[in-house]
């Protein structure tokens, strides 16, 4: 498949799949310059992307290996966590939330995904299709995966204690919400959503690269939590799992890095910080 790029009619944004130099089979999708998703059609359970790569371990703690869940997955990307799922937990339920329909429409042509798979897509505003789904689907939910971002930045009402209770009313008592934060040095937009999130949750970790954890560079952190307390037993196989270096944060050491950030509230929140043009440059070879 040749590159093919789009004009998104909601943001105005260019969408492009471009074909991986370096791993036959694979795709990047790209949005307005920032790369968004990767996927492997030939081998649907290879995650490319650091912050992927992390969710990917901690869906796989879930249950019992090979398990269905239930998912719901807010922001569609290219899908590379729904395919991950029904790749290494075949009959999953899941449903998927993606305000620009053209861009789902552009990934169902060019990435198709297995027609077998249960695998539903639900189009509009993240927090607004939140609220319209089926009230049978709330207390069920597995793994519940926050991922939404407007080219390269994570929308305000997308942040909020407000959006994290609703959102959390979908899962089961040991059920998992996941929070892809981009943040850079200082991490206060990541504190205070540490913060937001163990407010409504009652236990929370944060995952990432060593050098993004203290606040020395720009990068994704992978906010992880329950309404019951995490499996401490997860965090070796989480550090274990890499990408290398990493860290996994939580219990007092979490409270201690939050440092007293603030709850964000919908009177109160903002959109995450962007980075610079040439962070999120797509490196050659694999993570």
């Amino acid at each position: 498949m040749t590159q093919r790029t789009i004009t998104l009619k909601i943001s105005g944004y260019q969408a492009t799949i471009e074909p991986d130099r370096w791993v036959p089979g694979a795709y990047t999708l790209v949005v307005d310059g920032t790369p968004q998703s990767h996927v492997n059609l030939d081998d649907p359970s290879e995650l490319f992307f650091e912050y992927i790569q992390r969710i990917g371990h901690v869906i796989d703690q879930l249950g019992m290996p090979g398990e269905p869940l239930t998912a719901v997955h807010l922001g569609a990307g290219a899908l590379t966590l729904p395919r991950y799922i029904e790749a290494t937990r075949p009959g999953s339920r899941q449903q998927v939330i993606e305000l620009e329909t053209d861009l789902v429409d552009l990934v169902r042509a060019e990435l198709p995904w297995p027609k077998s798979a249960s695998i539903r897509v639900r189009h509009g505003d993240a927090r607004e299709v939140l609220g319209k789904l089926p009230s049978g689907l709330h207390g069920t939910v597995d793994l519940l995966v926050v991922d939404v971002f407007s080219g390269a930045r994570t929308p305000a009402h997308v942040t909020s204690i407000e959006f994290y209770r609703e959102a959390i009313a979908l899962l089961k008592p040991n059920g998992i919400i996941a929070v892809n934060v981009a943040d850079g040095p200082g991490l206060t937009f990541a504190r205070s959503q540490a913060a937001t999130l163990l407010s409504v949750l009652g236990d929370v970790a944060a995952l990432a690269e060593t050098q993004i954890l203290k606040g020395r560079r720009f990068g994704n952190v992978v906010m992880i939590g329950s309404q019951q307390t995490l499996p401490l037993e997860w965090m070796p196989r989480l550090l274990a799992g890499g990408p290398h270096p990493s860290k996994v944060v939580a219990g007092q050491e979490l409270r201690d890095w939050i440092a007293g950030a603030p709850i964000v509230t919908d009177q109160t929140a903002i959109q995450s910080p962007p980075p610079a043009k040439n962070i999120f440059q797509v490196r050659p070879g694999r993570d």
